[in-house]
């Protein structure tokens, strides 16, 4: 995908070196969420986040003064390609909320610089994977994840990584819409179908992923469309299950099938975001 340079006045970045206090979520959270990782493929950010629910720690989202947001982004390929992935994502959906008259903000990038970091939604690790925290609307990334992967998926190119990030920015559309919340609210008063309703707020984010590249469609390769479709299907709760030597089981899936992950994606790639409501029929 043909991404114009990072543009530092556009994008909030820093490192997890200045991250929030951790939000209290104790040490048998972060075993859950980490068995969930490494198990399932399960993002940590659905499992910390109906652990601890909806945080509503006041946690500074700007990158403190001592962190030079260019030099961050420009300290290896892939930092440089998420900031200016992320310039692309902030123009792209401020452009969409304007049009409909609604407010938008922008979600924060922290890039992981250590093993084990302090969020407000808890404490994590690079071994989570990328995940966003609704509590303080920021997204983490360990570029390390892009080389995973590559290995998991077989795509080694730029747009695999790039639907990584917009899904994680997915999420953060969710919040700022309210559909997180309302989710989170379901799934408190029907624990049953706590799953269902996360497959279905994955899904709404494959979706919205692949609105923001429906919208840039003249920035995308050939053959960009076909990686996203793969990358999305590698990463699927029945693929995942299998290639680990389990038995897909459809009452643990929390992200929705390779070919579900696929229509999402598909059906954001129109363009029109609108249409990701039907994912989830909340409004």
């Amino acid at each position: 995908m043909r991404l114009n340079p990072f543009n530092t006045s556009k994008i909030n970045v820093g490192t997890t070196g200045g991250a929030g206090r951790a939000g209290g979520i104790g040490c048998v959270g972060i075993v859950i969420a980490l068995i969930g990782a490494v198990v399932f493929g399960v993002d940590p950010r659905q499992t910390l986040g109906m652990i601890e629910g909806v945080q509503q720690n006041s946690v500074s989202t700007q990158a403190p003064q001592n962190e030079d947001e260019a030099a961050i982004c420009s300290s290896n390929a892939y930092a440089n390609e998420t900031c200016a992935a992320l310039t692309s994502l902030n123009e792209t959906w401020a452009s969409t909320f304007a049009a409909q008259n609604v407010e938008f903000r922008q979600p924060a990038l922290r890039f992981a610089t250590s093993q084990r970091f302090d969020t407000a939604c808890g404490t994590a690790s690079t071994g989570m994977g990328p995940f966003y925290c609704p509590a303080n609307e920021t997204i983490y990334i360990d570029t390390g994840f892009y080389d995973q992967l590559a290995r998991m998926s077989g795509e080694s190119g730029d747009f695999a990584r790039l639907y990584v990030v917009a899904h994680e920015f997915g999420h953060h559309i969710q919040t700022i819409t309210g559909i997180s919340g309302q989710i989170r609210s379901l799934q408190a008063s029907n624990p049953r179908s706590a799953n269902q309703l996360s497959v279905l707020m994955e899904l709404q984010a494959d979706c919205y992923a692949g609105v923001w590249a429906g919208k840039n469609r003249n920035l995308l390769d050939p053959g960009d469309m076909q990686e996203g479709l793969r990358a999305a299907s590698a990463i699927g709760d029945d693929t995942l299950q299998q290639r680990s030597g389990r038995r897909a089981n459809p009452e643990t899936f929390t992200h929705g099938t390779s070919r579900q992950r696929q229509e999402a994606l598909q059906l954001g790639l129109r363009g029109d975001d609108r249409a990701c409501d039907e994912i989830t029929q909340l409004r």
